[in-house]
């Protein structure tokens, strides 16, 4: 029998809209990208770039404010545009599952965390009260939380951060989902913390056959975590490829830059200050003629802003969209 012959998330063509007082504001533009099972692909870009919005939109969560205007959204081959309440609940939590970015501030603060492991588990298993506690101290053991049955007692309040997102972790794959979205999971940690935090994320993938679509940032980071990269930019993807590819052949003058203002262990500070991006990203909804990097772009000609320029193939699963991508 052969593998499957959809890939486990598709997105299409999606725009995102939100309305305001002062108008629309579009976040994401046409967004196209693609997970397969079991696989690992990051989101990469500034703060508003449209990341954490294809995230909400992949678990109907926009709210009244937020509206999915074109595209489409399918997991394990079914469109979840026609979903409604009910069977989205068969899907938050049980087929997909979300570690938001403020795990703290996403855990409720008038339940111990042993309610809230146990209350994931009921939503989607019939369990007894007892065997869902159970399943709580053994979940949280497995993110590695130490003497689970004592924190399970415990509020949120009375954790450290690090241990606030082992609870989210354990909550976000207690029902064992096909993908979980990882929304700046590391954000707010010390170095140490976070590198436990990447080795868990590595440890739940294994064990339970997870795809995790990483949002991040930190480049650092995606490049342990993450088998694929796409780059996003004021709610445009601008290139995707395999991590070391796009790493270490960047195409888009967007994607150079990133790379170029990350500082490495070996920075001399005193010699040479860390390179910035020149300019600033449009506003947030903010229509732009053709590539929106160009005002920024060193490279950027009179072509560039005439429209978006199409997707140029790299390498094999390489792209790039720019008219003058630098070769692989």
């Amino acid at each position: 029998m052969g593998p499957p012959a959809h890939p486990l998330l598709k997105i299409e063509n999606l725009s995102v809209t939100y309305f305001s007082a002062s108008g629309p504001v579009r976040a994401v533009r046409e967004f196209s990208l693609e997970v397969e099972r079991g696989e690992s692909v990051a989101l990469v870009g500034e703060t508003g770039s449209g990341k954490s919005t294809v995230a909400l939109a992949l678990l109907g969560l926009l709210g009244n404010s937020g509206r999915a205007e074109t595209g489409e959204i399918h997991f394990e081959g079914a469109p979840l545009s026609s979903l409604n309440f009910r069977s989205w609940r068969q899907v938050r939590g049980k087929k997909i599952g979300m570690v938001f970015q403020d795990a703290r501030g996403a855990l409720n603060p008038v339940l111990t965390v042993g309610a809230q492991v146990a209350q994931a588990l009921r939503a989607h298993q019939r369990l007894s009260s007892k065997a869902a506690r159970e399943a709580a101290a053994a979940l949280l053991a497995v993110a590695g939380i130490p003497e689970p049955r004592f924190y399970l007692r415990r509020y949120p309040i009375e954790l450290s951060g690090g241990m606030c997102q082992r609870v989210a972790i354990a909550i976000a794959v207690c029902n064992q989902p096909k993908l979980l979205i990882a929304d700046e999971p590391t954000s707010a940690l010390d170095p140490s913390i976070q590198a436990q935090i990447l080795d868990l994320l590595r440890s739940m993938k294994k064990r339970y056959g997870l795809a995790i679509l990483l949002i991040s940032h930190d480049l650092a980071l995606v490049s342990e975590v993450a088998e694929r990269v796409a780059v996003m930019y004021h709610g445009c993807l601008m290139e995707c490829g395999r991590t070391e590819d796009v790493f270490r052949h960047p195409a888009h003058p967007y994607t150079s830059s990133l790379i170029e203002c990350q500082a490495d262990l070996h920075h001399r500070w005193d010699l040479r200050p860390l390179a910035a991006i020149a300019g600033s990203p449009p506003i947030a909804g903010q229509e732009v003629r053709g590539c929106p990097f160009a005002p920024r772009c060193p490279s950027a000609d009179a072509d560039c802003t005439r429209q978006m320029p199409q997707p140029v193939a790299i390498s094999d699963g390489h792209w790039a969209a720019c008219i003058k991508p630098t070769p692989g």
